[in-house]
């Protein structure tokens, strides 16, 4: 958004992108087969669930913002809860006394990249003084001021441009009404509001490219920065948010309904476009390899630990879908379990969440974001023949596992 407000927050997981493309309607990169998914937020819990603490802080208050906003943002499930079909809803509401309330979430602390690809398929609001975004903090803030700290804008809209759509940058020199800037119109004229839409940067060293649904529409460099410094080579955290009012955007009016509503689909950051990992075994801290028992290749085959022999039942493929491969099927948690305890096997390559795997480069654990659980041996014995299991990720060694 344009200016900070009060307290927000930091990221850190070095991660690194692709290639930023100039000139809009070029097609940005496609990072599910050009770079590996390391976190995800899919929103797939029960309806009215507040969103994962772990991976997300709310920011309260309603004292403008810095921007003379008008909400108050609450931690309340009324303004902020997962609608059970897979959406978070992010919903601005105006109370009986005339009050406004809504929600602001970031993952400071949590999730923190340096450099990526950062996205998020949004369903965004529309109507006179409703200010949407998705956007990004430097991690020194808030003890670094703000625009010292750095701001990446991944998207914004106000209401009274319900087809028009801008990404920013705002830092020392450039912020508040004079950011680096860009802007991007809906291709038929259409309202934002009216589908999901999928927001992305790719964003590397020294550059920082914005795309709408893979039409990438500005890049802006070190180069840009008008002799000020770049800032955006540290890590962020990601913040998204629903404001009333504000200078920008102007203020609600009569033709103004509520509640709005933003439904978001997931947020997921990719590492950079090497089209995923290598090829090789995947071993335990205490050196002993992932294995699939007795080669077998049906579906269900249980994976276990063995000493590492070469064979190819311990050949595993890092995908750039987040998937890890053997035989050209994929770790599975069995029966799409999001329980501790719960098997994990090999099973035919199909695309859903109980195969989807984040290797986490400060811990070495490989977490499931679907049960937000982590891979480990059963009953945590790193011995040949011992099944593996999804447990509660704790940053133990025998949740430590070196990919190729």
């Amino acid at each position: 958004m344009r200016t900070p407000l009060t307290a927000v927050a930091a990221l850190a997981a070095a991660l690194a992108l692709l290639s930023p493309v100039g000139a809009s309607a070029e097609p940005a990169p496609e990072p599910a087969a050009q770079a590996s998914l390391v976190w995800s937020d899919e929103f797939d819990g029960p309806a009215g669930s507040a969103p994962d603490p772990a991976h997300w802080n709310h920011e309260t208050g309603d004292h403008g913002w810095g921007n003379n906003e008008l909400q108050n943002y609450t931690d309340s499930r009324a303004n902020s809860a997962l609608d059970g079909n897979g959406n978070l809803v992010i919903t601005a509401r105006r109370e009986a006394d005339g009050s406004y309330t809504s929600a602001r979430l970031t993952t400071r602390g949590k999730v923190q990249p340096q450099y990526g690809r950062i996205e998020a398929r949004i369903k965004i609001p529309r109507g006179q003084g409703i200010w949407p975004a998705f956007w990004m903090l430097g991690s020194g803030y808030p003890d670094t001021q703000w625009p010292d700290a750095g701001e990446i804008d991944i998207m914004e809209n106000i209401g009274r441009e319900p087809h028009l759509v801008h990404g920013s940058l705002h830092g020392p020199g450039y912020s508040g009404g004079n950011p680096l800037t860009g802007s991007y119109m809906h291709p038929q004229g259409w309202s934002f509001a009216d589908d999901y839409h999928t927001f992305a940067v790719d964003w590397k060293p020294g550059s920082v490219t914005w795309s709408v649904d893979g039409n990438a529409y500005q890049t802006y460099t070190s180069a840009d920065t008008r002799g000020n410094p770049w800032v955006y080579d540290q890590p962020f955290f990601m913040i998204l948010n629903v404001a009333v009012g504000g200078n920008w955007p102007g203020y609600p009016d009569g033709t103004t309904q509520f509640p709005q509503q933003m439904l978001v689909d997931y947020v997921r950051v990719y590492s950079d476009g090497s089209g995923g990992g290598g090829t090789g075994t995947v071993t335990a801290s205490n050196g002993i390899c992932l294995d699939v028992a007795g080669a077998q290749t049906a579906d269900g085959t249980p994976v276990q630990l063995a000493h590492c022999n070469g064979s190819q039942a311990q050949e595993w493929t890092v995908a750039g879908d987040g998937t890890l491969r053997a035989f050209d099927k994929c770790l599975d948690v069995a029966a799409g379990g999001t329980t501790a305890g719960t098997s994990v096997q090999l099973w035919q390559c199909n695309g859903t969440g109980a195969q989807h795997w984040v290797h986490d480069s400060g811990t070495q654990a490989l977490r499931n974001p679907q049960s937000g659980l982590c891979l480990q041996p059963r009953g945590r014995a790193q011995t040949d023949g011992t099944r593996t299991e999804i447990a509660h990720c704790d940053g133990s060694a025998v949740q430590r596992w070196n990919l190729p």
